[in-house]
């Protein structure tokens, strides 16, 4: 039998990278997948003056739509948040034949200087990154799409050089199973994060 990959696309946005070692790891595995598009908009977009046709044209010729970045402050960088603002419209993305991107699937790929444990209601962030994440899991739901668990690598200011390794090969190891239909959307179900899967199987 015939297996048709699907084409994922990595929604970058990062203003600071050179001072990255997580990303810029993951980064260097994610090029190394002849599935994987990586669309950088700080790079594409230095002025952020979008150009909302040529990225909806993108997105359509995608089957899954990987967003990553780093948290800051509870939220995405400025320019990923804008890309959003302009190109998943109503009409276009939702709303009355708005279907482009219905049944793609999508998820987060984030990093986070903090903890696990302080990302929870005891902890100093008060809220579990879950539902510190749900305005984008809503956004997606509302363009039809199938939201997958977020991938979350924490503490990433005291992460030693193994660890990042580690992380990165495990990221590899998820966007090659997304690439060849691997992941099955119904067993990720209730997990909080895609992390958690990836250790036992990746």
């Amino acid at each position: 039998m015939t297996v048709v990959l699907r084409k994922i696309l990595i929604v970058f946005a990062h203003p600071a990278l050179e001072k990255s070692r997580v990303n810029r790891k993951l980064i260097e595995m994610a090029e190394t997948i002849e599935e994987v598009t990586f669309h950088d908009l700080y790079e594409i977009y230095p002025e952020m003056d979008v150009d909302v046709k040529a990225e909806q044209k993108l997105l359509k010729e995608q089957d899954v739509i990987v967003f990553q970045y780093p948290f800051f402050l509870f939220g995405m960088p400025a320019l990923l948040k804008e890309w959003m603002d302009l190109v998943l419209v109503h009409g276009w993305a939702f709303g009355r034949n708005g279907d482009a991107l219905k049944g793609k699937w999508a998820c987060s790929v984030i990093t986070t200087g903090g903890s696990r444990a302080s990302y929870s209601k005891e902890g100093q962030n008060r809220f579990t990154m879950r539902e510190l994440l749900a305005p984008l899991e809503q956004t997606v739901r509302l363009c039809g799409m199938h939201y997958l668990p977020p991938y979350v690598i924490h503490g990433t200011n005291v992460m030693k050089q193994e660890g990042i390794n580690e992380h990165a090969r495990h990221y590899r190891a998820m966007l090659k199973l997304l690439a060849d239909g691997s992941l099955d959307p119904n067993v990720l179900k209730g997990l909080e994060y895609l992390n958690d899967f990836m250790m036992d199987n990746g």
